[in-house]
């Protein structure tokens, strides 16, 4: 009986816990405020002020200007360049086979100089993502005063709630207060601006279409505007040709076109409506699309126009809340949680205890504050930070829809930053590492697709350049898939994306269990990656191991012996691990399947002759075969250490000295200025998870968010990188929940600053759905909800059972790992 009652008692504290319906007595919310908005008090002053909005192809960044708005849009395939621009060098494999006989007599610069002039091709730059142009809306009449808060009136506001996906924009001027509505319909598929007011006939604007270059804007009829063009750069590398279609509905008033704008004059309200197409053909970018992209975009219109505004906003809120609310997380919920964003990181980054109304405490360094955990005051900004990485996934990368690029969707460049490229060498990957946990394996398939495309090419690739089967790509790619090792060998001698990207594939399996998924796309993509590793490694001599290279560690550089700095090296540590890890998935997926062939079997006789990475004289992992002296010993990437994340090799069970080395190898890497970069510190974050060192983690999502988020919370390279907004989602996710050691361990890494919270729809590998609820940084109850039957092993803290399962169930489990079957 008394057991009875303590099972009731943690099942209270869970509902508690849990409950959405519960009102928060310490919390008092402004109308319209929700706990998951970015909100501010000002206008965007910079392009990284302004609100991503998407759909997965159509983007939009929302300033929230009062008198002159600007609209910013990118349609996912305007892409300057072209699919044959690069050639595959032939005749490398001869100097391929000099490189490596240098490289092993020690002569690496030697080497290094034959790879560059026999291997590489020239790098064409640039051949960049570009904007679509922008929406811009003149107010006639509003007065710039509305954003001057000096008369004690909050009379501005701009929001983006994520749970919506809808960006707000509300000023009031003249005495009346407008609201401006933005979003991107993914059923409908057009971008949406409502623009109403709160006395009828005030709404007096001019609206026009316009591009920095390459485009020409015109009136179709008298509701629309036509913006056509050609992406290019200065004429040169030409791209997809492209068109764009905005159409005005006003309520009252009137409306005309004037000076190629459209001119809405004393009306009660007014929609937009804008569509956008392109030639770009995903299933094959080598032939454009031979149709009319204005009566593309017409047809798309008219299609939207048969509905009003609030089912469009219904249809458009429903489908993402479809994918959004699988998941929620609270980490606790201060006063700070009620103030502007800017504001809250502004706090953070100082380390100033804040009020709701904007109060501040003392400053760094006072007696007060210098040692207050500034999450400890506002933990609600990381749940915040989580749900903006799922928020950014779900509108930048849609099934049918090109992958999250380096920008996501959102640029405002011709020629953007890297080109706003596929950068293949982890940046494309860390996109995709909350994909699964998150809850959004729908997310993921963009990518599936676009390793398929990017396979094709790769195969003449790996024929041409290294007379080798499979596929082949190496350290970048964009939308014309190409696979060529292209630019200097410091940065693009790196041919191990392909095993890394077909890495993805499993794990989409291992976390949906879908066997068909499993036969016909991850398989084929892991046998073709395994199938070029079998053929590129060769012996070490001395050792008789297989050896990769000459290739970079990923984008660092060592000192070689005779003092050079030299990129290349046989053998490095990432590499490595990435072919055991391509030829383990490849084995596990086979065993799957019940395939057990030739192949198959050559595939482990390689695996056991791999030359697995070493242990340093210092205890640290190896970066390169010897011990050489790092160039930059604080560099951004930490590629050796894939073994230990996102890879699977190194685990506390598995290999407890390599892990241990591998916390050497973190800890080193930070004290000499390691993590400088957005990207590389949400990596770090999953390092420290991974090592159990809650603290650690903690103290880098910190730090991710003082130094390396924007106002937005775009993540900053520095310039914006969106891989870093997707890196740090994911790991806060791997500190709730890990399930890569085989075995699914509940809070693994959990903080200080976290005591009280819960997380629910979070996913496991095996296809597990799980809930967590935690007080005073103990668990309190998990519900796990399977997909199959089937039994794991369940670890808590230093606690293990084996749990078994049946798919269509759901099972309670308290903080003593005890289960409690729920109903059907």
């Amino acid at each position: 009986m008394q057991l009875l009652k303590s099972f009731c008692l943690l099942l209270c504290v869970w509902c508690c816990l849990t409950d959405p319906a519960l009102p928060d007595e310490e919390i008092s919310k402004t109308p319209g405020e929700t706990s998951l908005e970015l909100w501010y008090r000002q206008p965007a002053g910079r392009w990284t002020d302004a609100l991503p909005v998407g759909n997965g192809r159509l983007g939009t960044m929302v300033f929230g200007r009062v008198v002159e708005e600007r609209i910013q849009l990118n349609e996912e395939s305007i892409w300057a360049g072209s699919y044959d621009a690069y050639e595959d060098p032939t005749g490398a494999a001869e100097q391929l086979a000099k490189a490596r006989g240098l490289f092993f007599e020690g002569k690496c610069s030697e080497g290094e100089a034959v790879m560059q002039k026999g291997v590489m091709s020239p790098r064409l730059h640039p051949r960049s993502y570009q904007t679509l142009g922008d929406l811009r809306l003149t107010m006639v009449g509003a007065d710039r005063s509305a954003v001057d808060p000096s008369d004690g009136r909050e009379s501005y506001r701009r929001a983006l709630d994520l749970s919506t996906a809808i960006a707000t924009t509300r000023f009031e001027s003249g005495g009346v207060l407008f609201t401006r509505e933005v979003f991107a319909s993914a059923p409908d598929q057009v971008l949406v601006v409502r623009v109403t007011a709160d006395r009828p006939g005030q709404i007096s604007l001019d609206a026009s279409l316009d591009r920095p270059a390459d485009a020409t804007t015109t009136a179709s009829g008298t509701n629309r505007l036509v913006l056509t063009g050609q992406a290019s750069h200065d004429g040169k590398r030409l791209g997809v040709r492209f068109a764009a279609c905005v159409e005005a509905r006003p309520e009252g008033g009137t409306l005309s076109v004037s000076d190629g704008a459209l001119a809405i004059r004393d009306a009660d309200g007014v929609t937009f409506l804008l569509a956008a197409a392109t030639d770009y053909n995903r299933r094959d970018p080598s032939a454009p699309l031979d149709e009319d992209l204005v009566q593309r975009c017409c047809n798309t219109l008219n299609a939207a126009a048969e509905r009003n505004y609030s089912t469009l906003r219904g249809r458009s809120v429903g489908d993402h809340q479809r994918l959004f609310d699988r998941v929620t997380l609270d980490l606790g919920r201060t006063a700070a949680a009620d103030r502007p964003t800017d504001e809250r990181l502004r706090d953070y980054r100082v380390g100033r205890p804040a009020t709701a109304d904007g109060a501040a405490g003392t400053g760094v360094g006072s007696t007060e504050t210098k040692d207050v955990n500034p999450n400890s005051r506002d933990p609600q900004l990381a749940t915040l930070f989580f749900q903006y990485g799922r928020y950014l996934l779900i509108c930048s990368s849609r099934p049918g829809c090109l992958p999250a690029n380096l920008q996501g969707i959102w640029n405002e460049h011709i020629a953007a930053p890297w080109n706003s490229d596929y950068h293949i060498n982890i940046n494309i990957q860390m996109n995709y590492w909350p994909a699964e946990v998150a809850n959004l394996p729908e997310c993921h398939e963009p990518f599936f697709d676009f390793v398929d495309g990017v396979r094709a090419r790769g195969r003449r690739t790996a024929r041409i350049v290294y007379g080798c089967g499979g596929f082949v790509a190496h350290h970048t790619t964009d939308a014309w898939h190409y696979t060529t090792p292209q630019g200097h060998v410091s940065w693009g001698m790196w041919p191990m994306a392909g095993g890394w990207c077909a890495q993805h594939f499993m794990e989409h399996y291992r976390f949906t269990r879908d066997r068909e998924f499993l036969a016909s796309r991850a398989w084929p993509a892991l046998r073709e990656a395994a199938e070029f590793f079998l053929d590129w490694l060769v012996e070490e001599p001395g050792t008789g191991r297989l050896v990769s290279g000459p290739s970079t560690s990923p984008e660092n550089k060592y000192i070689a012996p005779d003092g050079k700095r030299i990129s290349l090296s046989m053998g490095c540590a990432m590499d490595q691990q990435i072919i055991w890890e391509t030829f383990t998935n490849c084995l596990e997926a086979a065993e799957a399947l019940g395939i057990n062939d030739p192949f198959c079997a050559r595939v482990l006789a390689a695996r056991e002759k791999l030359a697995l990475p070493a242990i340093g004289p210092d205890g640290r992992i190896l970066e390169w075969r010897a011990p050489y002296k790092e160039a930059e010993p604080g560099h951004r990437h930490m590629s050796h250490l894939f073994g230990l994340h996102p890879g699977s090799q190194y685990t506390a069970h598995s290999a407890p000295a390599m892990v241990a080395a591998a916390r050497k190898s973190i800890e080193h890497r930070l004290a000499h200025g390691g993590g400088h970069t957005g990207w590389s510190r949400a990596w770090i974050i999953n390092f420290w998870a991974r090592l159990k060192d809650a603290e650690m983690a903690h103290r880098n999502v910190q730090l991710l968010l003082k130094k390396s988020t924007l106002p937005n919370l775009f993540d900053n390279h520095p310039p914006f990188q969106i891989d870093g907004n997707f890196g740090g989602a994911a790991g806060i996710a791997e500190m709730l929940l890990q399930s890569h050691a085989d075995a699914i361990e509940l809070l693994p890494a959990l903080p200080a600053a976290w005591p009280d919270g819960s997380v629910t729809g979070l996913c496991a590998r095996g296809g597990y759905e799980i809930d967590i609820s935690w007080k005073d940084r103990a668990l309190v109850a998990a519900v796990i909800r399977p997909k199959q039957d089937g039994s794991f092993p369940l670890r808590y803290g230093e606690r293990e059972a084996l749990i078994e399962v049946r798919a269509g169930k759901s099972y309670s489990v308290d903080r003593t790992l005890r289960v409690t079957e729920g109903k059907e």
